[in-house]
């Protein structure tokens, strides 16, 4: 009864491989935002105000670090969680593919979220004219917290490897 018990816990990974399967979709509907950013913007590039076009290449580069995000998560999760992914001799393979344990992998999405949240703060100051003071005090404290939650997962990660 207990072989069979485990078997069937360790059979139950494989309910993940959807989920990452879908990660790979949402992957595909942050292409197609992406593009249709940029589809906007360029019939209006020579109307536009320079501030407005940072803005909308940040916005490009924030879709960009997402995706990053997604694909690392959607392979190292597969990896550590379900299976090994087996790329032929000869292929391409990522550099990082396969040497991304979960306490890493955390470090990396928290190092991720910091760094969309620096790009989110900094659109936002960016368009400071049009926000309210109390609403961007919210935004830094946010960031903040983003930060020092990166900060203490990193260090504590550190205290625990050795």
């Amino acid at each position: 009864m207990e072989k069979f018990i485990e078997q069937v816990l360790y059979s139950a990974r494989w309910l993940l491989a959807p989920i990452y399967l879908g990660l790979s979709l949402a992957l595909v509907a942050l292409g197609i935002k992406f593009f249709q950013e940029i589809f906007h913007v360029f019939p209006h590039i020579f109307e536009i105000k320079e501030t407005d076009l940072v803005l909308v290449i940040l916005s490009l580069v924030d879709l960009a670090l997402v995706g990053g995000l997604l694909v690392m998560v959607m392979f190292s999760s597969y990896e550590n969680f379900v299976s090994q992914i087996d790329i032929k001799e000869g292929q391409e393979k990522l550099n990082w593919l396969g040497k991304l344990d979960a306490g890493s992998l955390k470090n990396k999405v928290a190092a991720s979220i910091v760094a969309i949240s620096s790009i989110h703060l900094l659109k936002v100051f960016m368009n400071a004219e049009n926000i309210d003071t109390d609403k961007m005090l919210w935004y830094v404290i946010v960031h903040l917290t983003f930060v020092i939650s990166a900060f203490a997962m990193g260090y504590l990660d550190k205290i625990s490897r050795h």
